[in-house]
């Protein structure tokens, strides 16, 4: 069965296709045909698919929300809310049941955390899935089609790209840089603060025309050619400290001798500074880059290194052997996952879900959904406790994710199956025209709020509003058609912040039809 929804997933339509939500169309088929999952089954894929969300989000929630989210994600909230209000106002309006409704408001924004949190506040048998059914096409066609109007209301806004990566900061580049600051010269490049404030790296000098790795005993020097790594807007400050932006040179940089990648497992380094630790000094090495949780970045002097983090190093092949042996090397590391770490995690969020909060008078809880990705976030933003790594290699993550996910779907969809037809017979033009609306009106919130209260470019707007919709096919159709990382950048702004709102509200909104 979920081999079959799989399969008809990956059927795309002008670019368009239902991805694992396929599965759930096939397991409706099959439960009305009598075919059960145990709850059980459904339940732990819950749990399993909504910790990995967490974990995979945390390393860039808050610091995405704290550098230039806060626009984006008011804007995730405000459509959240009207997706919210809209459901409950139809559902009161129509007479639509709470099941039916919160499955409506998930469908209607593609989201299946919003499923998953809805499911496991409802009794078996609910309609849940029947809702979600209906209403899923609606919000990816309907996400699609707006996104292609966007322009057409952004009438004379500028839509200009920006160099940006997909962690919202700048794209990490390389600029070869002439030394014409006398003030500079001989000085050690651990002395030159510009490198710190801006957290680039000096990682090669050009001798006789090629690029050679930094010596351990390396003064600055008039017309010395550097290669300099670091970020757009960044890196700017350290060419105009040092000197001047030198014409392109062709060269071919030697990175099988001179880079290596390095994966961190030794008590030396972890838990000290790059400052602290004076690997040119020591080893004539550089890090030029480190991956952590699968966010790239260019290190400053006071980053303290982690368990696992993946170093990019350069240097010469002996140095490079030295260093490695120190750092612990080990290649597997990099695509390992602690269970014993991943099930206390897993146990942690289903304890926090079973906690019940005193709200109103009324008794809630974050639930199966909810508790986890609490968890998920908090592990995945830290990353390190001490000696204990929860980092997840994002291969083993993702698949963990899609286990997860394809199970829960599949268990829904059969739980729903034996009532789909009927209720579609009873309630079928109902259910769609709600649906229809309940993905209206946010879309119009979120350009109406992003247009004329945040003042949003058109590329930020339109990778808000597919993020706060949660709608990677969304993304897909602006990608495709503009040349720019900004809607990407957006994009993964939203997504995270409208990934807990939306598990939030799916169970507020339950409560409210009631």
């Amino acid at each position: 069965m979920i081999g079959f929804g799989l399969i008809l997933g990956k059927f795309s339509i002008r670019g368009v296709s239902l991805g694992s939500s396929g599965v759930v169309f096939v397991a409706l088929l099959a439960g009305h045909w009598g075919y059960q999952v145990a709850p059980e089954v459904g339940l732990a894929g819950v749990v399993l698919f909504i910790y990995c969300l967490g974990v995979g989000a945390g390393p860039s929630f808050l610091r995405m929300f704290v550098s230039r989210g806060k626009s984006l994600a008011m804007l995730a909230g405000a459509m959240m809310v009207s997706a919210g209000l809209a459901t409950w106002i139809l559902a009161r309006l129509f007479q639509i049941s709470p099941d039916l409704a919160s499955g409506l408001l998930a469908g209607s924004l593609t989201s299946t955390p919003a499923l998953a949190a809805a499911t496991e506040k409802l009794p078996a048998g609910s309609d849940v899935a029947v809702g979600f059914g209906i209403a899923y096409p609606f919000g990816v066609v309907g996400v699609i089609l707006f996104i292609q109007l966007l322009p057409r209301l952004f009438s004379g806004a500028s839509a200009e790209s920006e160099t940006t990566s997909a962690d919202g900061l700048g794209k990490i580049v390389r600029e070869l840089v002439e030394v014409k600051n006398e003030r500079i010269v001989g000085k050690r490049l651990r002395d030159l603060s510009v490198l710190a404030r801006s957290n680039c790296q000096v990682s090669r000098i050009v001798i006789d025309g090629q690029p050679r790795p930094i010596p351990a005993a390396f003064q600055l020097a008039l017309g010395q050619q550097l290669l300099i790594v670091g970020r757009v807007g960044q890196i700017e400050t350290v060419i105009e400290a040092i000197g001047e932006r030198c014409p392109e040179m062709q060269f071919v940089l030697d990175v099988e001798r001179q880079r290596r990648q390095i994966v961190v497992t030794s008590k030396e380094l972890v838990g000290h500074t790059l400052k602290e630790l004076h690997l040119l000094s020591r080893f004539g090495v550089t890090i030029s880059r480190i991956t952590r949780q699968d966010i790239e970045f260019v290190p400053g002097p006071d980053e303290t290194i982690h368990f696992g983090d993946l170093l990019r190093a350069v240097g010469e092949p002996e140095n490079l052997e030295k260093f490695a042996a120190l750092a612990g090397h080990r290649a597997r590391t990099a695509d390992e996952t602690d269970f014993i770490t991943l099930a206390a995690g897993l146990i942690l969020g289903m304890i926090l879900g079973r906690i019940q909060f005193s709200l109103g008078g009324e008794s809630l809880s974050l639930g199966m959904a909810g508790g986890p990705l609490i968890v998920g976030l908090i592990l995945g933003h830290f990353g390190q406790f001490g000696s204990i790594t929860v980092r997840m290699p994002r291969a083993g993550r993702l698949m963990l994710a899609e286990l997860g996910l394809t199970v829960f779907l599949a268990q829904a969809g059969c739980q729903a199956g034996g009532q789909f037809v009927s209720v579609v017979q009873q309630n079928g033009w109902t259910l769609c025209l709600v649906a229809a609306i309940v993905v209206l009106v946010p879309l119009l919130t979120g350009f109406l709020v992003a247009r004329f209260f945040l003042k949003l470019d058109l590329l930020e707007t339109a990778g808000g509003i597919c993020g706060a919709m949660t709608s990677t096919p969304g993304l897909g159709a602006v990608t495709s058609a503009i040349d720019s990382s900004v809607p990407a950048t957006s994009y993964a702004t939203v997504y995270p912040v409208a990934l807990v709102l939306i598990t939030l509200l799916a169970p507020l909104v339950i409560m409210a039809v009631s």
